[in-house]
């Protein structure tokens, strides 16, 4: 709102190719540690150049102003200049700036205007207007010398705004909400009362009749005031354009830039002609700016003044720039604004990029670091990317990665040229379908702490395990739950392992996940029906265990909706001839759960999966897998036991259940009611001694899972089975013996630590990643409670390439194989790949990660 660009050099009035130009960016002040908005420019304006930089109405917002420039070349160098300047200062402070309409995080209470008179006279008059006055646009001035002609141009230029509202759309959050819209600012700056269109005016002196008369009215108090989204400048000879988004990419305040001179060239040449203005459909022309703010460049738009009917926004935008073609070749822009505009359209809006950030974590905070990213990205020459092929998608080259370490590779040579056909534009879109079909079958999963279900993350771009790769994988995964199998038995029964010095007693007996329970199963076997095991590949190729999951591994029905997802949002990617379906998982498990009824079932064995319902993380599993195998899926609430047996309740009538699917935790199990009302823990403990019932997985399984018990599978694969083991581990230190202590002590900023407890990510300490501070927590938690932690080597993960919303990029992956376990071993054909975030290793979707359609190759095809 304030006034303090520099006066532009008017040009030669008949020279249209000499229009100049300038810009005012409004940059948001948020603290770069908690991510809020903050009343902190004061700070950064007293280190800078009071001649360039400026204080506007709230003390959370820096306002720059370019030098004049006759290029559009010009301009960028000038916002990159002062963004620089500005970013170095702020950063120096711990502060760090947004060009964007809004900012998802604010505290109205801690905001204050600035003091200045005019402001505080603002403060009293406006109220409310002014305190939520929290939103940045950038204003570009194009100029005119003429105030008759500005004013003419004014007009002239209307029916295209909505189309630069749409470009520059950047604020899709208001005060921590997603407000439905991609610019809030929008609607929020039209409250003003001189906001909008400044109505039917011939000359400058009807201008400033207008302006003379909203003054005496009392609505405003000076010119400055009138906040028309077109207007002749109140301080210097330019038309200067107010309705458009700060916008965090400079290339994007550059395109607006351009079309808008063009504009202005072409409405300048129409008032020498003597062509009349075009006629005024306020009510139209509002609705079709509420378009633009609605909907950005992701939905339609009103194609003015062509025609009313809205159209897709690229193909509006499209047409504006063919229009704008001969004044842009004339100004010398046409092939820069061109590839800008092809640019913006494959990348899509702001708001857009903003709420992808969102979805991927849930996390607000991750908006606001992509959007100070990306402002200070083009300052810092981070974010330039080839204009020459704006749309296109090409492979990089990363070392250790699976698809592109140099080059691409064998198995990603048919699919990778399809992926860059659709190009940006067409993978976003398809991440649309995915939503929408994600949305409709209800595949979600939910966090902790969270009221909301997320979609589950799914990377639109497959990976492929090679044929030679699988079938070794599937030796040693059968190798290891064989051995795992027969550790579980023996814990709970002789402990001849622990006898035989092969495991410390110590390691058993201090595992939080031992627990009494373990030893209730009625007769020697299986107690692991279902396995995940997570593998993770190193740079040179090798794979490894990461860890193991007993008892109650998830992913199953997540692998096999991953690949419906492919088959149906992108089914023009080759499939290699060689791909395992995966539909045959659903008759795999279901026979190995099956196999695990006792004697007294018969038979005809009734299976029923156990779950909490829809407030499990892992209900859509929990659904999908049991129509899949054409089992119910109940609760507790519809169990019960009578005279040792256990029984389903439905519909008044009960039936007998010989094998449970159990898809909760044993504390949660243990303490939830029953049918009958009563608590259905102990009759169910009671039913599964008596043999008449079985779990599966066994309870007390998660002993298998303990980080510490992990260091010696190796050991029990030699000793149960008489074998060499087949898949390698992490090296693996235990804390709870001293020697191994002093080491993970004396190299913390080396290793990985885990409580041996931990699940999804939860409390790991990558020692490369930590801090000081970090790192030191971590030492006192070791000497404390040794015994309780484990340290591993960092593996250098292999990386596969994502869509990133607008290019191929690396990501850390691993993968978890599936072992289902009968009468014998076999590994599901079904396997479930995880994507750590950008900048992590840590996969888990609850901590950001994503997943991936995993293509399983077979050497002779199933």
């Amino acid at each position: 709102m304030t006034e303090t660009f520099p006066a532009l050099n008017p040009p030669v009035p008949d020279d249209l190719e000499s229009l100049t130009l300038g810009a005012e960016e409004e940059l948001h002040v948020v603290d770069l540690a908690t991510r809020e908005l903050v009343p902190r420019a004061p700070e950064v304006l007293d280190r800078l150049n009071p001649e360039h930089f400026s204080a506007e109405l709230h003390r959370s917002v820096v306002e720059t102003n370019t030098p004049v420039s006759p290029t559009l070349d010009g301009l960028r160098a000038g916002i990159l200049a002062r963004r620089r300047a500005a970013i170095t200062v702020a950063e120096s402070l711990g502060l760090g700036l947004v060009a964007a309409g809004t900012v998802p995080l604010v505290d109205l209470d801690s905001l204050q205007v600035t003091p200045t008179t005019r402001y505080r006279r603002m403060l009293n008059e406006y109220q409310m207007l002014v305190r939520e006055q929290l939103i940045c646009g950038a204003q570009v001035h194009v100029g005119v010398p003429d105030r008759d002609e500005a004013v003419s141009v004014a007009q002239r230029v209307a029916p295209a705004l909505p189309l630069l509202l749409a470009l520059s759309a950047s604020s899709p959050f208001w005060l921590g909400e997603d407000s439905g819209y991609a610019s809030a600012r929008a609607l929020i700056w039209t409250r003003w009362p001189t906001a909008g269109d400044g109505g039917a005016l011939h000359s400058a002196e009807e201008f400033d009749m207008l302006v003379n008369d909203l003054i005496a009215s009392g609505t405003i108090s000076d010119p400055k005031m009138v906040y028309f989204d077109v207007r002749p400048s109140a301080h210097v000879p330019t038309v200067e354009l107010r309705v458009t988004d700060a916008c965090p990419d400079v290339d994007t305040v550059v395109l607006l830039a351009g079309l808008f001179r063009a504009l202005v060239r072409r409405s300048l040449q129409e008032h020498r002609a003597g062509k009349p203005l075009p006629p005024p459909r306020p009510p139209l022309h509002r609705a079709a700016m509420w378009r633009a703010a609605r909907s950005g460049l992701e939905g339609d738009l009103l194609d003015l003044p062509r025609s009313p009917v809205a159209v897709p926004a690229a193909l509006a935008v499209e047409h504006l720039v063919g229009e704008l073609r001969p004044h842009l070749e004339a100004l010398g822009d046409w092939e820069q604004v061109f590839d800008l505009s092809v640019r913006a359209l494959s990348r899509g809006s702001s708001a857009s990029r903003q709420r992808r950030a969102l979805a991927r974590r849930g996390r607000v905070a991750d908006v606001v670091d992509l959007l100070v990213a990306e402002t200070r990205g083009g300052a810092a020459g981070l974010l330039q990317d080839d204009l020459a092929a704006p749309n296109r998608l090409s492979p990089y080259s990363a070392t250790g990665d699976e698809a592109f370490p140099d080059g691409v590779t064998r198995e990603y040579t048919a699919i990778v040229p399809v992926l860059t056909a659709l190009g940006a534009t067409g993978l976003r879109q398809r991440e649309d379908a995915r939503d929408e079909e994600q949305r409709a079958n209800g595949v979600t999963f939910s966090v902790a702490g969270e009221a909301a279900t997320r979609l589950f993350p799914f990377d639109l771009v497959p990976r492929m395990v090679p044929a030679t790769d699988w079938a070794a994988l599937q030796d040693g995964l059968i190798q290891r739950v064989r051995a795992l199998n027969a550790f579980l038995t023996d814990v709970y029964d002789g402990r001849q392992i622990v006898a035989d010095g092969i495991v410390p007693e110590w390691v058993i007996d201090g595992s939080p996940e031992l627990r009494a329970s373990g030893a209730l199963a009625p007769r020697p076997g299986v107690r692991a029906q279902v396995a995940g095991v997570d593998l993770v590949r190193n740079t040179d190729g090798e794979w490894r265990v990461l860890e193991d999951n007993l008892r109650v591994p998830s992913g199953i029905a997540y692998a096999m909706q991953n690949r419906r997802l492919t088959e149906s949002i992108l089914p023009e990617l080759p499939r290699p001839a060689h791909l395992i379906s995966v539909e045959d998982t659903p008759r795999l498990l279901k026979e190995a759960l099956l196999a695990a009824a006792g004697p007294a079932a018969g038979d005809d064995p009734a299976l029923v999966v156990l779950s909490q319902g829809p407030d499990d993380s892992a209900w859509f599993e929990h659904r999908m897998l049991a129509e899949a195998m054409g089992v119910p899926v109940v609760r507790s609430t519809e169990l019960f036991v009578d005279e040792g047996r256990a029984y389903r309740l439905r519909d008044g009538k009960r039936y007998p259940v010989d094998v449970i699917y159990l898809r909760m935790g044993e504390d949660s199990l243990v303490h939830s009611p029953g049918a009958d009302g009563m608590p259905l823990g102990p009759s169910l403990v009671a039913a599964l001694h008596a043999g008449s019932v079985t779990l599966a997985n066994a309870l007390g399984n998660g002993i298998g899972d303990d980080k510490a018990v992990y260091a010696y599978v190796s050991r029990m694969i030699e000793y149960y089975l008489g074998e060499k083991p087949l898949l390698a581990d992490v090296p693996t230190y235990l804390c709870g013996l001293p020697d191994q202590r002093a080491e993970v002590l004396s190299r913390l900023n080396e290793l990985v630590c885990k409580p041996v407890d931990g699940y999804g990510g939860d409390r790991i300490v990558i020692g490369p990643h930590a801090t000081a501070d970090e790192l030191d927590a971590l030492r006192r938690q070791i000497r404390t409670a040794p015994h309780r932690w484990v340290a591993q080597e960092l593996v250098r993960l292999s990386t596969h390439p994502v869509f990133d919303g607008h290019q191929l990029a690396p990501r850390h992956v691993d993968l978890r194989a599936f072992v289902f376990t009968g009468a014998e071993s076999l590994v599901a054909p079904a396997a479930l790949t995880r994507v750590a975030p950008a900048g992590s290793m840590i996969v888990n979707s609850s901590r950001g990660g994503g997943s991936k359609d995993t293509w399983l190759l077979s050497a002779g095809g199933k």
